[in-house]
């Protein structure tokens, strides 16, 4: 067994802790294959000051980092976009799958995975999201495929990517546009973002730099107010509204997120000619 220490570091206005990987089954993992992890509460990552409690990162969501350092292993271990693991919460009736937010490099230069983790109530998740100082969890090896974007390489080839996220999906994919996919040097890469309200809606504060980078956001909204401007209703709806795939043979996809999505998604971009093969997604 070895110590951790959990870095809670809730980005900047609303952020949310994730329960992706989407799943939260019982483990079909011995949990003597975990290991155990004392958590300390430590400064955030991105800014100059200390946080001694976890703070929401959206409605219902919050942003937790845990200090791997001391296990090298597993930090090598976390290689792609769309990885997962396994957490358990003492006390909790099960463990929950969580999708990596972090890139994997910030694995290997700060020795630290960050999680979006949804609070829900009577659920491991709201156990992890009230963590203090001190606590224990238990993190399994890091599992999973992820992204596999060699499937849609080079960019040269594959000019025209779209990216689909509902919800707490947005954590695998944060970790992906941060690790980058080769963006800039595609012609049309655009990320549809779906959530209830902006109050739901995660890392606000990096479209910015994601937008930089070279994925173009487009918010979509299912319950916004009256002062919303932007896309309304589901991800697919928007999506259907403009399609914009001038060469299906050249368009890649990558989703995550509700499973209703995802299978709508796909259908819509395999009736237009999209190859099966190259529609990705992290389980």
């Amino acid at each position: 067994m070895m110590s951790f220490s959990l870095l809670h570091s809730p980005h900047s206005l609303n952020l949310n802790l994730h329960p992706h990987a989407h799943f939260s089954q019982p483990s079909p993992f011995p949990m003597s294959i975990l290991r155990r992890l004392t958590l300390t509460l430590r400064p955030r990552l991105h800014h100059n000051r200390h946080r001694p409690e976890v703070e929401p990162a959206a409605e219902s969501l919050f942003h937790i980092a845990v200090d791997i350092s001391a296990t090298p292993d597993l930090v090598e271990s976390h290689t792609r976009a769309g990885q997962y693991l396994q957490l358990r919460v003492p006390d909790a009736p099960k463990p929950v799958f969580l999708a990596i937010a972090s890139p994997p490099k910030l694995a290997s230069a700060r020795g630290a995975f960050e999680f979006l983790v949804k609070s829900v109530k009577g659920s491991t998740a709201e156990a992890l999201c009230a963590l203090k100082r001190g606590d224990v969890v238990e993190l399994s090896s890091v599992m999973g495929n992820g992204f596999d974007i060699s499937r849609i390489d080079p960019p040269e080839k594959f000019g025209t990517v779209i990216v689909f996220a509902t919800g707490s999906g947005i954590s695998p994919i944060r970790s992906l546009v941060e690790s980058g996919f080769g963006a800039a040097q595609r012609s049309d890469v655009r990320l549809y973002y779906g959530a209830r309200n902006l109050q739901r809606m995660a890392y606000q504060d990096r479209f910015k730099e994601w937008e930089s980078s070279g994925v173009k956001i487009v918010p979509v909204l299912s319950q916004p107010d009256d002062s919303w401007s932007g896309e309304r209703g589901y991800v697919q709806e928007a999506f259907k509204k403009v399609k914009q795939i001038s060469n299906p043979l050249s368009t890649g996809a990558v989703l995550c997120g509700q499973k209703e999505m995802t299978e709508e998604v796909t259908s819509i971009l395999v009736a237009d000619g999209v190859s099966g093969e190259k529609i990705l997604k992290n389980f």
